[in-house]
This record gives structure tokens, C-alpha cells and sequence, in this order.
């Protein structure tokens, strides 16, 4: 499993890996390895203390050669054999017989390919925490995508109280679902219900604000989608979004201007998804268009309307999978 973005999930939720474990008599809290090459044992408990996370039920250690790592490792099978092994980051790791630098292309792939020959060859599972880049992808070379199993995306915007864990491959199951978890003083904490995060709640209806009920892989969730309509002074009036395909904005303005009459030339239009998701599903066409006509006309919509479906070029409204689902979440947060 690669894992990319803050360590910081990872430092939580091995522990708490590890108790599930003991608990179950699975395995002993011996059997959890968490291999640190950017930090040092005193950084690792100082964070650990100041989230106020328990005793220790994993073995830690600081290390950055691929040779030194798999012989703690290399042990003989039995109860305290590593089960699990975290590297932190791979991009700091290193092989002896490769002259170059940690983190370049070829030290990546071949640290890799060391980690994950000596996981399958001994029957261990390993994460790999890696960096990303400033576009969001995964710093490095593309084929280490293709040697994990799985590969999961830690996002979240420095100004927002919540972090995503999104899948993005899976062998063994679905792709694209989603965690929701919450910045607390004491780190990271899951939101059991995560449209209710996604939601504002007003006592007065505003114009503008339309309720999408969308899915982030089979998990339904209600998104506020934003919309503001203002006069331009220039001759190409701004179009600017936030978690919206801007493409898709433009194709759904066209189609109201042509079909629907509603002129929206000579305006400024700024598109916002709530709460700093994205949205990549066309179903979120006609919650954006609801919000783009209110915020036009100045008119807010009833408070109890959810809406989804996709628009298409001729301005009809195309179904969209999994309704079924969208509507019984609706229905679990009050709306008809």
C-alpha cells in the first residue's frame, strides 16, 4: 500500500491498528514496525505525547538503508515476527548497490521493489508513506503506483478542520472511496457523518446555495455548492472555481444562455464546492445550474431541495447512477 501526504494519520492509526490486534489476539503489539527515516525517536514521542496517544504498542526505530530495515525484520516466524511495516517516507530510503541520491527516480523504484519483494516473500504487509507534489501527485516515479496494491491519498486544505483519506486503486476493492476525518487538539478524529460537515446550516435561506447529493465511491454525501452572479466591468468577465471542473462550468453556463434564456455574458460567475471538496461527477450539473440561477435571479431555493442529475449540450437532465442511494441520505438529514 502506498500512502501519500501528512505522516501524521499514519503515527495515529498504527497504534491504534496494533490494539484492534492485541485485542483480538491477532497478533502482539510486536509485530508492528514504524521505520522513520526523517525523524528522530524523540521527535516521534514528542508528537505522540502531545496528541496523548497511550503507550507504545508498536516497535519504532530510525533508519534510511533498505539493507539495515529487512534484517530487523529477517527474524524467525513465530509471534513476534513483523506483521506489519510503515517506511516513513520511502523517498528518504536508500539500496546499497544503487550510486545515487535518496529520492531519486531509481533509489525510489528500487527501495520499493526491495520492500515489496521481501513483504511477499516473508508474508508481511508494508505501507508506504510517500511525498506529493505541488499538483497533488505522487513525487516520484509513476511505475510505484503500479507496484502497490493499494494507493491512498491523504488531502486537506491548511485552512479547513478536515482531512480526506481517498482511494484511488484498489486490487481488492472499490476505488475512489473516502474517510472523513477531523482536525482535533488531539489529532485526527473520524466524522462518523460527513454531509452534516459539508452542510451550513442557516436560519435564513441565501441565495445562491444549492444542495448536491452526491457519492464519493459508494459512500453518498450532501455538498453544499456556492454561486455568486455579479456585474463585470470588462469585456471577458471573470469565471472562476473552487472543488469545480472549470470546463464543466463553462459547458453548463452555455447551455442555460442557449436553453434556458438566462444571460450570463455579462457577469462575473465564481463557483464554489463547500467545505474545500472537489467534485468530479457530472450528476453535480444541476445542483451547480440551481445554484447559478438563484444567485442570478437574487431568489434563494426552498430549504428542503436537494437536487442531482447531469445536463446535457441539448438541455436535457440525464439520470444518474446509485439514486437510490443519494435520496435515502437526503431522507436520513431531513430533506424531501
Amino acid at each position: 500500500m502506498l500512502a501519500s501526504g501528512r505522516r501524521g494519520r499514519v503515527a495515529e492509526g498504527e497504534p491504534l491498528a496494533a490494539e484492534d490486534g492485541e485485542a483480538k489476539g491477532a497478533r502482539p503489539p510486536s509485530s508492528v514496525l514504524y521505520v522513520s527515516g526523517e525523524e528522530s525517536l524523540n521527535q516521534i514521542q514528542l508528537r505522540a505525547a502531545r496528541l496523548g496517544l497511550a503507550a507504545p504498542t508498536l516497535e519504532l526505530a530510525t533508519a534510511t538503508s533498505v539493507r539495515d530495515i529487512l534484517s530487523v525484520v529477517d527474524q524467525p516466524q513465530g509471534v513476534d515476527a513483523t506483521k506489519l511495516l510503515v517506511i516513513d517516507s520511502i523517498q528518504t530510503m536508500f539500496v546499497d548497490s544503487i550510486d545515487a541520491a535518496p529520492g531519486t527516480v531509481s533509489q525510489v523504484r528500487a527501495s520499493a521493489h526491495e520492500l515489496i519483494r521481501a513483504a511477499k516473500k516473508r508474508g508481511f504487509s508494508v505501507v508506504l508513506v510517500g511525498h506529493v507534489t505541488k499538483d497533488g501527485q505522487i513525487a516520484g516515479p509513476r511505475v510505484l503506483e503500479h507496484m502497490v496494491d493499494t494507493v491512498l491519498y491523504f488531502e486537506g486544505d491548511r485552512g479547513q478542520h478536515y482531512r480526506i483519506l481517498r482511494s484511488v486503486k484498489n486490487r481488492f476493492g472499490a476505488t475512489d472511496e473516502i474517510g472523513v476525518f477531523e482536525m482535533a487538539d488531539k489529532g485526527l478524529r473520524e466524522v462518523s457523518n460527513p454531509s452534516a460537515l459539508f452542510l451550513h446550516q442557516r436560519e435564513t435561506p441565501m441565495s445562491g446555495a444549492a444542495v448536491f447529493a452526491g457519492l464519493e465511491g459508494s459512500r453518498p454525501l450532501l455538498i453544499e455548492i456556492q454561486a455568486l452572479v455579479s456585474p463585470s466591468g470588462m469585456s471577458t468577465p471573470r469565471r472562476a472555481t473552487v472543488g469545480f471542473d472549470s470546463n464543466r462550468l463553462a459547458m453548463i453556463l452555455a447551455v442555460l444562455e442557449s436553453r434556458a434564456g438566462m444571460k450570463f455574458s455579462d457577469k462575473e460567475v465564481f463557483l464554489n464546492v463547500a467545505g474545500g471538496l472537489r467534485i468530479s461527477e457530472p450528476a453535480a450539473d444541476v445542483a451547480a445550474s440551481l445554484a447559478l440561477i438563484s444567485a442570478l435571479l437574487d431568489k434563494p431555493l426552498p430549504a428542503q431541495l436537494i437536487s442531482f442529475g447531469e445536463i446535457g449540450l441539448t438541455g436535457e437532465i440525464r439520470a444518474v447512477t446509485r439514486s437510490d442511494l443519494r435520496m435515502k441520505e437526503a431522507a436520513a438529514l431531513g430533506f424531501s
